[in-house]
């Protein structure tokens, strides 16, 4: 009674697994054995299905699987008792199965003959004609559409009428299914603060946009440099290959951020900027407290506005230099730890003898009216007390003279 009972366990098995497939339906099955013309895959409950050997032959006509592997396969129909699958509906079979394809979502193989007003010819199958319209055939909008003629591609079938004698095809819903696929791996694998490799695709005044496989993501125009950056076409281009920094994932938002800078050496540990030299820097910015100077792409040091004035007071850094002026400064302390440099204006000859003539000046006129006093004490009339006074009268005298 249970060997029946498992016999008809496993026919119920093997049945279910038949009832529950139908055309169009994907299954990701395990390949158990290749023949010269069939792939044969395993359903579960001893029950097979097969899919062409030509669909999974690289250029030189070699398979591109092995038994063992697992392959996404989409059901196609049964015939001769045999379950069909197939991983693009192609060939000069295509014809008889385009509406169930369309009906399915199964992808189809086409070739691009080629351009016409909006879009493409595609032929699909061994007389069928589509038409694949521009913004179909990329995900992004593409300035060469010579690149595409005569290529196969795989499409999805998003209009069938006529009887087939009016054909629309996407391919962008494969591109678009397959970043998806990418998508939901990357989830599983990407963190921030990885490195990874990608596409730069459109630059704007913010930033650049990478793709990196399955997402993409910005990088804002304070991530690319060390340096300021005021024109980011002159470090980077549209399909120029990069390696970023991670910045942030935003998986709800369909939002990512990365660093080109990240992945930069950092110029602070190469610097041979030393306490106490001269140097000719770039005014970068002004603020209320000082003015901002860099001295080399990605390393900044502050002037004081204490020290702008050249000995006045003035109220704002503009009043003494300007934003993108060259201007030689003095490094007055470097703290490498925290990245800051202080700076200050270095004295000029005028200045230091302007300093040097200060000290040496007459003394106050009380000064002279002393010396004075003493030298007339060591004449004659020093010696008449009486006509000699007290010194507050002979400064007033003198004064008064």
């Amino acid at each position: 009674m249970s060997d029946e009972m498992s016999f008809a366990e496993m026919f119920n098995e093997n049945e279910s697994t038949q009832d529950h497939l139908e055309p169009g339906q994907k299954i990701r099955a395990e390949i158990v054995r290749i023949t010269k013309e069939w792939v044969f895959i395993d359903l579960g409950g001893k029950s097979e299905g097969a899919l062409a050997l030509s669909e999974l032959l690289d250029k030189e006509g070699n398979p591109t699987v092995k038994e063992g592997d697992s392959i996404d396969v989409y059901f196609l129909t049964v015939e001769r008792n045999e379950k069909i699958f197939t991983t693009k509906i192609g060939g000069a079979a295509i014809t008889a199965h385009l509406e169930e394809a369309f009906r399915s979502g199964i992808p189809v193989e086409g070739t691009i003959q080629k351009e016409i007003k909006g879009g493409f010819e595609v032929k699909i199958g061994g007389s069928s004609r589509a038409f694949c319209p521009y913004s179909q055939i990329s995900l992004r909008k593409v300035s060469d559409n010579e690149q595409f003629i005569g290529k196969q591609y795989s499409f999805k079938i998003v209009e069938f009428r006529e009887n087939g004698r009016n054909i629309i095809v996407s391919h962008r819903k494969i591109l678009e299914e397959q970043r998806a696929e990418q998508r939901e791996q990357l989830k599983e694998t990407l963190e921030p603060g990885q490195t990874v490799k990608g596409v730069i695709t459109s630059i704007r005044d913010f930033g650049a946009f990478v793709d990196i496989g399955g997402i993409e993501g910005l990088i804002p125009i304070s991530e690319i440099g060390w340096g300021r950056v005021t024109d980011i076409h002159s470090t980077l281009e549209e399909g120029q290959t990069v390696e970023v920094a991670i910045k942030k994932l935003d998986w709800d938002q369909d939002r990512y951020s990365f660093s080109l800078r990240e992945t930069l050496p950092d110029p602070w540990d190469t610097s041979v900027l030393a306490e106490g030299t001269t140097v000719t820097g770039t005014v970068a910015r002004l603020t209320d407290f000082g003015a901002f100077v860099t001295l080399a792409p990605g390393i900044d040091g502050l002037i004081h506005i204490s020290a702008l004035g050249h000995g006045r007071r003035i109220n704002h850094p503009r009043e003494a230099v300007r934003q993108g002026e060259s201007l030689e400064v003095r490094i007055d302390a470097i703290d490498r730890e925290k990245k800051r440099i202080s700076l200050s204006l270095p004295q000029s000859e005028e200045s230091l003898k302007a300093a040097e003539k200060k000290k040496t000046a007459k003394k106050p006129r009380e000064d002279d009216m002393r010396d004075e006093f003493n030298r007339f004490k060591e004449t004659d009339g020093g010696k008449k007390e009486k006509s000699m006074g007290t010194f507050a009268d002979l400064l007033k005298n003198k004064l008064d003279s």
